[in-house]
């Protein structure tokens, strides 16, 4: 089992952070006709449409990296801003990551395109408490960008709360981290590039931030 290291904002704690279970979150936008309307623009180019709303992907733990250096198989892959909901010894953290995905996969499924590149996390979380409370949800700024050019760029009102994916995805026992999905992109296509960075701006609280760079494995 994957063991990373986390800092909580401000308070100089550390967390050995070992989840059982890693589930990213798909098309769980808040309105829930531009949900419509995206999984239609994805199905016109080959991408399966999913089999719930929102969509839960179940992906191995060891997937998970705060590492600078992420390997991919292939240059068709992008990432994507998402907050990350994490738990860990019954307390909830919010956190930054990418979901990170191997874009030339999705037409043969969005699982299999996602279980097939790490998914980066920021080592700095923020904690939320014993409960999935998140203040000024609505008004936490998201953004990325790839090899220094602007990619996303919005707020989370956008976007379901963690609280209510939690609630759909049901009973998840121990430590885990859900990606909660991610903001529509500045340019409305898919980048590839080598350096991303991804930030959470929270209103009177910290900035989560991480930058990593791709690097096509030899295999």
């Amino acid at each position: 089992m994957t063991t990373i290291v986390l800092h909580v904002a401000g308070t100089g704690e550390e967390l050995a952070f070992a989840p059982a279970r890693l589930v990213v979150a798909g098309y769980t936008g808040s309105d829930e006709a531009a949900v419509e309307e995206h999984i239609a623009e994805l199905a016109a180019i080959g991408v399966p449409r999913p089999e719930s709303v929102p969509a839960f992907y179940h992906l191995d733990p060891e997937l998970l990296t705060t590492e600078p250096v992420v390997g991919v198989r292939a240059p068709g892959t992008s990432g994507e801003v998402e907050p990350v909901l994490i738990r860990h010894q019954g307390r909830y953290f919010l956190g930054v990551g990418s979901d990170h995905t191997d874009r030339d996969l999705e037409r043969d499924g969005v699982a299999l395109s996602k279980a097939a590149c790490p998914k980066p996390l920021g080592e700095v979380v923020a904690e939320l408490g014993s409960e999935v409370s998140v203040p000024d949800w609505d008004h936490v700024v998201a953004d990325s960008s790839v090899d220094g050019c602007p990619y996303q760029k919005g707020e989370l009102a956008a976007l379901r709360h963690p609280a209510d994916l939690l609630d759909r995805l049901g009973p998840v026992d121990g430590d885990f981290a859900l990606y909660c999905g991610t903001l529509p992109l500045l340019g409305g296509e898919f980048a590839y590039g080598a350096y991303w960075r991804v930030h959470l701006e929270l209103p009177g609280g910290p900035t989560l931030t991480h930058a990593y760079e791709t690097k096509q494995r030899s295999e």
